[in-house]
């Protein structure tokens, strides 16, 4: 598999073999040895999987103590995957990234622990399916809101399909107090 680094620290895009024939193809999307190897040492304890319609932002959200890495693939469609990192002593805190993942590509995006995720669906439709080391904690769930001007995440969507509860979520300073 390919691994690159992106320009946020920890944070991942990896590449996974894919193998093609007459049939269609097959693709390995985790093999903990090979991923510990590509420096995602993580056990994951979770598997989430999302179904969106084109134009719906789901995010950011985070999970404070202990915190959730995430390793995001899309099964169907293609997104704009949005790190932000959210560690208010790092020197990137509300530094954000995005990235497409593309089902047809098979790409994924790995979230360290400190790191707010959102995504925008690009495609007519989107199944979106991600590994988290941590189970889902209510109360230690947090969220920011998606066009928070101090992160100012160019989102290539003008009128978003979103959540009431994340349309009025805290901005990221408050988010992370």
């Amino acid at each position: 598999m390919e691994v690159k680094e992106l320009s946020l620290a920890g944070v991942k895009m990896i590449r996974p073999k894919v193998f093609f024939d007459d049939r269609g193809f097959f693709r390995e999307t985790f093999r903990k040895p090979l991923y510990q190897k590509a420096g995602v040492d993580v056990d994951f304890v979770q598997d989430n999987h999302s179904f969106s319609k084109k134009g719906t932002i789901r995010g950011m959200h985070f999970q404070r103590s202990p915190g959730q890495a995430k390793l995001v693939s899309v099964m169907e469609g293609k997104i704009f995957d949005v790190v932000v990192d959210v560690r208010p002593d790092s020197p990137t805190f509300g530094k954000w990234e995005g990235v497409y993942l593309d089902a047809a590509l098979g790409d994924q995006l790995y979230v360290p622990v400190g790191f707010g995720h959102g995504f925008c669906v690009v495609s007519e439709q989107a199944h979106v399916f991600y590994k988290v080391s941590n189970i889902y904690d209510p109360a230690e769930e947090r969220s920011f809101r998606f066009d928070d001007p101090f992160v100012g995440i160019a989102w290539p969507v003008a009128d978003p399909l979103i959540s009431e509860r994340d349309r009025t979520c805290p901005l990221l300073k408050e988010a992370v107090k």
